[in-house]
């Protein structure tokens, strides 16, 4: 790599770390005042735990030697021992990716759950699910060689994550919002963000981020021959998605809220992911106007449904993660069905998308059991009521100048 890669290569880490503390206040500010510290430290949790889980044996797990292979040997590379400097720069860039998958988990469980058994859920979740999907989609598994796998199919396409980041990650936060539970309280409009400008900056942050989060891998290809379409279907996809979330939203409820605004954006970050390389812009402004649209409809049906999703990761991260993977099968440049292709791609990506989510629901909901019935995943009553940040951190997020005074 030139110096201009490897450049590259440490600002995107740098840009797709600081996605996590964006979760971080996104989440924190959606929630009540009493649970921003709990719901800010799972973001913090994570970031640790899972980076030093990267360090030690996920990356050596995130890359097999053929599609028959579940997951890499933890020892291979143990410690990240022996890796030369690209590579290491890599498997850095790399651990980002996981990191903030586990994070966005959290927010379906806002307001409830312990802090200790979130950070077991994490780390084992982390270790079973997200290594290996790594693996699968993008370190030589199944999923990579799925279009071989089939006969003369195209390959799966998931250039920053739709699959094994969105997909993955909302699969989760639905399996563990069954386990929780609903919070005490559990009706539409009976939780309102405490903090609309924390919830934007997150949403801002994000945003920056996500130019790294697309563009990042870019660095490994030599001149980044695909880096401007990446940068523009990210702003592109993103812009239409705030607009088609503020439609739906002004005619269900007749009124465009700042909130549905930063998370019309977060939708269409998550819709764009696994396309960013692979649409024309055209292509990516509609792909975000709908995906807009289709998740603002989609956070209510938790209401219809009966589970506290509490912060819409369903809604939000695997219902526009779906929509992104599969448009792909539709309109993929040269590939989809509507572009220049056949049934072909739409068959890949459908068999990735669902392969995934299955997968990776079925896997956190019994671990979210298992820890339920072993340590207890939630808190009682009493406290999430009383405010889950004194009684499972002992600090509050806000602290009143009447109650300062000695």
């Amino acid at each position: 790599m030139d110096t201009g890669q490897l450049a590259w290569g440490i600002t995107a880490t740098a840009l797709v770390l600081l996605m996590t503390p964006g979760v971080a206040f996104f989440y924190g500010g959606l929630v009540k005042a009493k649970s921003v510290i709990s719901m800010m430290m799972m973001s913090f949790g994570a970031l640790a735990l899972v980076g030093v889980l990267w360090v030690l044996f996920g990356y050596s797990m995130s890359a097999v030697d053929g599609p028959g292979q579940f997951a890499g040997s933890p020892f291979a590379s143990f410690g990240l021992a022996g890796l030369g400097n690209e590579d290491l720069l890599g498997a850095a860039f790399g651990a980002t990716f996981a990191i903030i998958t586990v994070a966005l988990i959290s927010g379906a469980i806002a307001d409830r759950a312990k802090f200790g058994s979130w950070m077991v859920f994490a780390g084992i979740w982390v270790t079973v699910v997200y290594f290996p999907v790594a693996a699968w989609v993008w370190g030589g598994g199944w999923v990579l060689e799925l279009g071989s796998l089939l006969g003369d199919y195209p390959g799966v396409i998931d250039y920053a994550g739709g699959t094994a980041v969105h997909i993955n990650a909302g699969a989760a936060a639905l399996a563990l919002s069954l386990v929780l539970g609903r919070r005490v309280v559990f009706s539409k409009g009976a939780h309102k963000p405490h903090n609309v400008p924390l919830v934007l900056l997150g949403a801002a942050l994000l945003w920056f981020g996500w130019f790294g989060f697309n563009a990042g891998a870019e660095f490994l290809a030599e001149g980044m021959p695909g880096v401007g379409l990446i940068v523009v279907n990210t702003l592109g996809a993103t812009a239409a998605a705030i607009l088609g979330w503020m439609i739906i939203e002004k005619l269900k409820d007749g009124k465009a809220t700042a909130v549905g605004a930063a998370s019309g954006a977060v939708t269409g970050l998550v819709a764009i992911t696994p396309a960013c390389a692979n649409l024309t812009p055209g292509w990516a402004l509609v792909l975000g106007v709908v995906a807009g649209a289709i998740s603002a409809w989609a956070v209510d049906l938790k209401f219809k449904l009966g589970y506290d999703d509490s912060l819409d990761v369903v809604g939000i991260h695997l219902v526009a993660g779906m929509f992104g993977t599969l448009y792909l099968g539709f309109f993929a440049t040269d590939t989809g069905l509507f572009t220049g292709g056949d049934f072909g791609q739409l068959t890949v990506q459908a068999i990735a998308a669902f392969g995934i989510l299955i997968y990776s629901f079925v896997v956190a909901l019994v671990l979210g059991f298992a820890i339920e019935k072993t340590m207890g995943f939630r808190i009682t009553n009493e406290d999430e009521v009383a405010g889950i940040d004194t009684v499972v951190h002992g600090e509050e997020g806000y602290q009143l100048e009447e109650d300062a005074r000695v």
